[in-house]
């Protein structure tokens, strides 16, 4: 690594990066739209959300998946002009300390971290049970202890491949990817014949499509289940910023990740609602049978659905949603490591977190501290409580929508000097950066409200709903520690210094 030099773009100019050693364009624009697609492990979203969102909002869930794409597209291009500016690994951890000054970039990196180990814990958990499904008939799936030591190994395993290598990790990434859509392919087109050669024995099909399911005005007339059903929504979308957090493997560092991000969003969507709509006509939204709207099949539709439309290969649709959530555990361990990292570069967090490996160039340090915090986030909530540990992940919301509405205002304010340089400034670094950022917030907000009610989720803690608290806690630890850091000799100069020393490769 070269010497520290100071360099400032000034508002809205480039900055240059630090050099961190890390592998550089290895990655091309294919390899970001598929790390970003991955990342959000769509099959295994769309298995565990669409019932529940069906369950709200009905026939109206096509069109509530659109409405909580919006937001998300917004920030999309946050995410794409400020790479663009400055292609850190830090991502919302830089972009936020340029815009904001050293507390903000510090919060946005723990909003970032914490989203990520949160998440790797509902991951391992999922890949644990998927697994032992598919061996035998089954029961094994309901040995707490046995998906447990699974969900464990599968931590490691992932942390491992991310360790050893950016191309490795690629590559296994590439035929998990190709194995989750191949069966999702199959299912689907499973449907579609089936739809259109007539109802098989014991089948429920006859929900014919209908424009009104996109009828806004008609949607509306219950505002509190839209909202709702927005907020589960954004969560299925999150992830396509994984390849921004590449941005320095990728060729062009400036400019293809952050295509790639907007590709893989519009993508995810075209995914969404159309899996939605054959998944609609096929079970319907009622309440009995394989119908979306039963209670019983909320948790996982597609396990509910896969023995009516494959037969004999249901298993096919269990080893898609497996290959999701593994591919979605390994791409949730790149973006985190890669922000402890760059804070570490930055002299955020002590330097051993800066450091990369000389032979693998990836950022060994972190890699590991971000497989063990998930493996031990994972253990401790599962000891404590699986309830206590299922509404611990639903508060990741909370984190998601902080740090993409702190990525939004970092873009407005960060580029505010340019907003009257073009139409285009105005509204890809102004406008809509500042629409998704605002209606974040108010999701952060509505999704706190709602986490507050001692009804929500499986714990009640002091009387208030578990996930409110699991998410408070998780977010006040990290002021805590931006304090401790504050005070720390190693990483206090971050804290007196608003633009940060940055190195030119």
């Amino acid at each position: 690594m070269s010497t520290p030099t100071t360099t400032d773009g000034g508002p809205g100019g480039p900055a240059a990066v630090p050099a961190k050693g890390l592998r550089a364009g290895i990655l091309d624009l294919g390899d970001s739209v598929m790390l970003g697609l991955a990342s959000t492990a769509p099959v295994y979203s769309l298995a565990a959300t669409l019932g529940l969102i069906v369950a709200v909002n009905g026939t109206y869930t096509p069109l509530i998946l659109l409405l909580g794409f919006v937001p998300v597209l917004f920030i999309a291009y946050a995410f794409r002009e400020l790479n663009s500016a400055m292609p850190d690994c830090g991502t919302t951890f830089t972009w936020a300390r340029r815009a904001f000054g050293p507390w903000a970039g510090w919060m946005g990196g723990w909003g970032v971290a914490l989203a990520g180990v949160v998440v790797l814990a509902n991951l391992a958990q999922v890949a644990g049970q998927y697994l032992w499904l598919l061996i035998g008939d089954g029961s094994l799936a309901g040995n707490s202890l046995l998906v447990t030591a699974t969900g464990v190994l599968f931590i490691a395993f992932m942390t491992l491949v991310n360790y050893r290598g950016i191309r490795l990790g690629e590559q296994v990434q590439r035929i998990l990817t190709y194995v989750q859509y191949l069966a999702l392919g199959i299912f689907a087109l499973a449907i579609v014949v089936q739809i259109a050669g007539g109802a098989p024995d014991g089948a429920i099909i006859g929900q014919a499509f209908e424009l009104e399911w996109f009828n806004p005005v008609a949607a509306f007339a219950d505002p509190g289940a839209v909202v709702h059903g927005v907020l589960l929504a954004l969560f299925i979308y999150w992830g396509w910023d994984t390849c921004l957090a590449l941005n320095e493997e990728t060729e062009d560092p400036a400019k293809t990740p952050g295509r790639g991000a907007v590709i893989s969003a519009f993508v995810l969507v075209a995914i969404y609602v159309s899996v939605a709509l054959l998944v609609m006509m096929y079970a319907t939204v009622g309440a009995e049978g394989i119908g979306l709207g039963n209670e019983a099949n909320q948790s996982d539709v597609f396990l509910a659905m896969k023995d009516m439309v494959l037969g004999p290969w249901g298993w096919l649709i269990v080893v898609a949603v497996l290959a999701s959530v593994l591919s979605s555990t390994q791409t949730t361990i790149l973006p985190t490591a890669r922000g402890t990292l760059s804070m570490g570069v930055h002299g955020a967090l002590p330097a051993k977190f800066g450091e990369v490996h000389p032979r693998n160039q990836t950022p060994g340090f972190s890699t590991q501290v971000m497989g063990a915090a998930a493996i031990a986030y994972y253990v401790l909530m599962s000891i404590l409580s699986e309830n206590l540990l299922s509404d611990s992940i639903s508060s990741i919301s909370l984190f998601i929508a902080f740090y993409y509405a702190l990525t939004g205002f970092a873009c407005v304010w960060y580029f505010r000097g340019t907003l009257r340089g073009s139409a285009r400034n105005l509204w890809f670094r102004g406008i809509l950066p500042l629409l998704g950022a605002l209606l974040l917030t108010a999701a952060f907000f509505i999704s706190a409200v709602q986490m507050w009610d001692p009804g929500y989720g499986d714990t009640r803690i002091f009387g208030v709903g578990g996930a409110f608290v699991s998410g408070v806690v998780l977010l006040a630890l990290g002021v805590l520690l931006a304090v401790v850091c504050r005070f720390t000799p190693s990483t206090r100069d971050y804290f007196r210094t608003r633009h940060p020393a940055v190195t030119r490769p």
